[in-house]
């Protein structure tokens, strides 16, 4: 992830991108998620081009996205805003860690948390869950979603901090 910060090693504040890209923000290139997320994980803030899975109360699709090499990418789970089961533990975490993955950010649950806690990444979701979710192989990868009205394609940015979650259509540090 190091060459997705600045020389002094941080990384991008989304507040900064919001300030320096209005345009951006106006004209929709740049696109803000509802104030809705909780955080996990040990980076509170981190960023990289989207990878993308959309799937219903089944984490098939998400684990065989963390299984592949995550070079400083963000897995974006679209689970509909479920709440009935979580859709990212933590093995899954400790997997996206592993296998070098920037964050994950779940539109749904999550659960394991004091587990996704210790892993080396930044988890955005909805809420915590102690239901597994089903594994039935349903669900499709690298796709368009649109998440709390902000649209996101594969190989899109997605910068996380503190202060919020941004979906960007280009790259922008």
């Amino acid at each position: 992830m190091s060459e997705n910060r600045d020389a002094a090693g941080r990384l991008p504040a989304t507040t900064d991108l919001c300030d320096a890209h209005e345009g951006l923000l106006d004209g929709g290139a740049l696109r803000a998620l509802p104030p809705l997320f909780t955080a996990w994980g040990k980076r509170p803030g981190f960023c990289g081009p989207a990878a993308t899975v959309r799937c219903s109360d089944d984490n098939s699709m998400v684990r065989a996205s963390l299984e592949t090499p995550g070079e400083g990418r963000v897995l974006i789970v679209d689970g509909g805003a479920s709440l009935r089961c979580a859709l990212l533990g933590g093995n899954l975490a400790q997997l996206a860690e592993k296998n070098g993955w920037a964050g994950v950010i779940v539109n749904g649950c999550v659960r394991d948390t004091a587990e996704i806690d210790a892993c080396e990444i930044g988890v955005r979701a909805l809420a915590a869950h102690p239901r597994r979710s089903d594994r039935r192989g349903s669900g499709e990868r690298e796709c368009e979603l649109e998440i709390g009205g902000a649209r996101l394609a594969p190989g899109q940015w997605v910068y996380v901090d503190v202060d919020g979650v941004l979906f960007s259509d280009t790259r922008l540090h």
